[in-house]
């Protein structure tokens, strides 16, 4: 994938090993391993010291490794960048590689993007890059890919995913109906329940500052509208978890406003005064923007 320039330095990689016998009988595991591509001999020479204690262990083992991959696409060829642009996961039964899995958590290579709109020229730019990476991967593996199942955004085939125009969408508004649920789930999940909560809709205009990390990177928005009390965070898709973990920080700064007894329409006022953490990120921005509409936000955030 880096040979085809749609990868980027950064990867993070899990491996571990199982008994074959007792797959709840851990002998071996390491996490987040950063690969930043710097000292490529120096990182060889890791994973090599990693294969070699793994094959010293004992008994039959199932070997499984995960690799989260930040990448970049292009739009008018211009390049963005996502956190997790690819998850690379591998298994090997008694030596013996089993399967390898390539997942995808963009929709550029879609003729029909994940909110049903047409975007032929991204598709344009982005798809060959897709399949000269599933062609390199063949080459390498000595097979080609099995598609994955078809979902409400996407029906995979061998070079990539079909042109879902022949046959339409699986469901209208896909985005609305099942991703803003899925992505207030995972944000709000890990936190214990509250009754000191703003409303998560609104049908009116937002206003909101912009939260970044030390580096500088966007983690996402949070947004407040006076009209009907609501306020919430939208995580930036193309950062990843970091943006949801930041996220669920600014919840518990709402839910501390909200026990206050401060409205949405001076929460902005009030949260831009208060200390900041090193997980939630910092406000951009000492003056709030606006947004026509909450859901122009949440693509604004899913979008880059």
């Amino acid at each position: 994938m880096s040979e085809e320039d749609v990868i980027t330095s950064g990867a993070r990689l899990d491996i571990w090993a199982r008994a074959i016998d007792d797959m709840r009988d851990i002998r071996f595991v390491r996490k987040e391993l950063v690969l930043k591509g710097r000292n490529a001999e120096e990182e060889l020479n890791l994973l090599s010291d990693i294969a070699n204690e793994v094959d010293s262990l004992p008994g039959e083992l199932v070997v499984g490794a995960r690799l989260e991959c930040p990448g970049k696409w292009l739009i008018g060829g211009v390049e963005h960048h996502m956190e997790q642009l690819f998850r690379v996961q591998a298994e090997v039964w008694q030596r013996q590689l089993l399967a390898v899995t390539l997942e995808t958590f963009s929709d550029v290579w879609l003729t029909i993007d994940t909110r049903g709109r047409e975007q032929l020229g991204v598709h344009a730019e982005n798809a060959p890059r897709l399949q000269r990476v599933l062609k390199k991967a063949s080459e390498v593996l000595g097979c080609g890919p099995t598609p994955g199942d078809e979902n409400r955004y996407a029906v995979p085939v061998e070079g990539g995913f079909e042109d879902v125009r022949l046959h339409g969408p699986a469901y209208d508004d896909a985005w609305s109906t099942f991703e803003v649920p899925a992505r207030s789930r995972r944000l709000r999940a890990p936190l214990p329940p509250s009754e000191d909560e703003y409303s998560e809709i609104t049908e009116h205009p937002v206003y909101y500052l912009s939260v970044q990390d030390d580096k500088g990177q966007t983690l996402g928005y949070l947004w407040a509208d006076g009209r009907e009390n609501a306020a919430g965070f939208e995580p930036r898709t193309a950062v990843g978890e970091r943006a949801f973990r930041a996220g669920r920080a600014w919840l518990l700064k709402l839910r501390e406003a909200h026990r206050l007894g401060i409205p949405a329409a001076d929460l902005l006022t009030w949260i831009s005064g208060q200390p900041a953490s090193h997980e939630a990120g910092h406000l951009v921005e000492s003056v709030p923007q606006s947004s026509t509409s909450l859901d122009s936000l949440e693509e604004l955030a899913g979008l880059w």
